[in-house]
């Protein structure tokens, strides 16, 4: 892994396979860290011709934070919004795709597959509608337009993404971390205790920030939804969603599939809102097939 300077940040990244081949970059969602990108599903995207891109987004992990800006008042911006009125925040989801274009400039790849979870899909959605000549295809993996009305989440999985851990010690954090990905994980694929406790940990270790998190949601809050933004994107469209996500229900992503004009949409039993061992060899195969046919 390494930084480079990007759209007047510095950002963190790693890379995988080839910089010959076509170039594909992997965006994560709220609060999440390159590494819940699974390393088999970077290493199976090379092996399948593609130049794999991970990163950190601002606000996480190893790349810039914006602490200076302070703790977001969450539930007062909602209010707010309720009644139309402006959000002040340090920086939108533009300015996130923004981010991803000079990430793309610092690397030297002219165009790349989108590829997107949850988040990050949002992210990926305004990448194909603004910047469709640096886009190759999108992939938006459980993800949403936004659009008012859409169905809810299960309350005990919202709820988790405001829930705070018991205490500031370490065994404190992950089992915050563990429930948060037990809440929100795959019914259909239960991850091996030992493994799901190896994955918090690595990523407590590397960098605890929940302070960014909330200042991504508080960006997706004031970026409004995307459904007007996604009836413009041109280019190729495949859309992947757990037709269990407790979190983003599937509908949200049928929703986006229906706006983006020509988009196609796979939806899995037993899937949840994360990237678990079981489902890899399967997004590794939907994603490389639909990229190399875009």
């Amino acid at each position: 892994m390494t930084k480079t300077k990007a759209n007047g940040i510095e950002i963190e990244y790693e890379t995988f396979g080839k910089k010959s081949d076509p170039a594909l970059l992997l965006i994560m969602g709220l609060g999440a860290q390159l590494t819940l990108w699974p390393e088999p599903l970077c290493e199976g995207l090379a092996a399948k011709g593609f130049f794999v891109v991970r990163y950190d987004n601002r606000d996480v992990g190893l790349s810039t934070d914006f602490g200076k800006w302070g703790l977001p008042d969450l539930m007062g911006a909602f209010a707010r919004l309720m009644k139309g009125e402006k959000v002040d925040t340090p920086y939108l989801l533009d300015d996130m795709a923004a981010d991803a274009v000079g990430l793309l400039d610092a690397l030297g790849i002219d165009r790349a597959h989108m590829v997107g979870a949850s988040m990050g899909g949002m992210i990926a959605q305004i990448l194909a509608a603004k910047y469709p000549s640096r886009t190759l295809s999108l992939v938006s993996i459980m993800s949403t337009s936004g659009r008012p009305g859409l169905p809810t989440g299960k309350p005990e999985a919202v709820a988790m993404l405001s829930a705070a851990p018991e205490g500031p010690a370490r065994e404190q954090l992950i089992a915050h971390g563990m429930k948060l990905r037990t809440v929100i994980g795959s019914p259909g694929y239960p991850p091996d205790p030992a493994e799901l406790r190896a994955l918090v940990e690595r990523n407590i270790d590397r960098r605890y920030y929940p302070a960014g998190a909330a200042r991504q949601y508080l960006s997706v809050l004031a970026s409004g939804p995307r459904t007007e933004l996604l009836k413009t994107v041109k280019v190729p469209t495949l859309v992947l969603h757990g037709a269990d996500d407790p979190l983003l229900p599937v509908e949200c992503g049928r929703d986006v599939a229906t706006l983006v004009p020509g988009a196609k949409i796979e939806t899995y039993p037993g899937w949840g809102h994360d990237l678990p061992k079981g489902m890899v060899p399967k997004l590794v195969q939907s994603i490389s097939v639909f990229c190399k046919a875009a």
